[in-house]
């Protein structure tokens, strides 16, 4: 998939994927800060699945094809704008692992947290590689 973007939507989708990662790295902060809260409920960040929906919609297949009768209706078979797709925070409040009704396991916080560390320092990688690509090419 890497190979079929362009220069300015790799730059682009990495851009927000580190910008993400940075929004997620402050929620995971927030449920660590508040661990022995009580009835505190912690905070996920979705982001990637919506991605994943709007990049997989441009390449998508239509399934049939829809005859508009009016030039106002909206098309079936549009393709999401995946610079739209931003994320978001999602509160869960259906698990409880402490008696006091908090729900942050530290553990997990601190597992998501290194992983979002590792991913992070990867984009930057990628990133800072694409622009060494072009500046060879520049030269």
């Amino acid at each position: 998939m890497v190979m079929e973007l362009s220069f300015s939507k790799y730059t682009d989708l990495l851009q927000k994927g580190m910008a993400t990662i940075q929004f997620r790295q402050s929620v995971i902060s927030n449920n660590i800060a508040n661990v022995t809260t009580p009835q505190f409920k912690r905070s996920e960040v979705n982001f990637e699945t919506h991605l994943k929906e709007a990049l997989d919609s441009e390449s998508a297949k239509p399934s049939f094809i829809a005859k508009k009768t009016h030039p106002g209706h909206i098309d079936f078979n549009r393709p999401l704008d995946y610079q739209a797709v931003t994320p978001r925070r999602h509160l869960d409040w259906q698990t409880q692992s402490k008696n006091n009704g908090n729900n942050v396991d530290i553990e997990y916080e601190y597992t998501d947290y290194v992983k979002s560390v590792q991913l992070y320092n990867l984009m930057a990688q990628s990133l800072r590689d694409s622009f060494r690509r072009l500046n060879i090419v520049l030269q």
